[in-house]
């Protein structure tokens, strides 16, 4: 079990596109374009618990593009965890609506995004991410995804595992 207490505490992975690997703190990406569970406009790090997801996360569609894994240190809470069925109900959310595939189109069409809506909740609700199964293809209920709105505050940190600054390098 990963998270104590709610909080996480432990080694993070995200497989990025070269583009934003220099500054891989910035969450800039999620921000342009939103996501399963960040709006546009809603800086938001789509880390996982292994590289293996990370790689399955970032790579969804199509062949393997170019990517950068970057590791991390994580110290962060207060994490929602969505494994707890009676905690996700209080927020009118199923494991169901969370593995909605249609996320993406109804975003893109203008309507309402109930994980978006979701994360909103937990955001205002003072959560620094929240502990999600990935649904990405390959993956099943043991690979975890922890999805950041917050990473540097009071309540813990996250930092780049890049002891030789190989991503500032030309």
């Amino acid at each position: 079990m990963p998270l104590v207490k709610g909080r996480y505490k432990g080694p993070l992975y995200r497989a990025l596109n070269p583009v934003y690997a220099r500054d891989p703190l910035s969450g800039r990406g999620a921000a342009l374009y939103g996501g399963r569970f960040n709006p546009k406009g809603v800086a938001t790090l789509y880390t996982a618990l292994d590289p293996v997801t990370a790689l399955r996360e970032a790579n969804q569609v199509g062949d393997l593009q170019p990517t950068t894994l970057v590791s991390y240190r994580a110290d962060l809470g207060p994490v929602f965890d969505t494994r707890e069925a009676q905690a996700l109900a209080a927020y009118d959310m199923t494991p169901e609506a969370l593995a909605d595939q249609g996320w993406r189109a109804a975003m893109l069409d203008g309507r309402k995004v109930p994980t978006q809506e979701f994360a909103r909740a937990l955001i205002k609700a003072g959560f620094a991410g929240c502990l999600v199964r990935s649904f990405a293809q390959g993956t099943g209920v043991v690979n975890l995804n922890l999805v950041l709105w917050r990473w540097d505050s009071a309540d813990g940190q996250l930092a780049v595992v890049d002891d030789e600054g190989r991503l500032l390098r030309t």
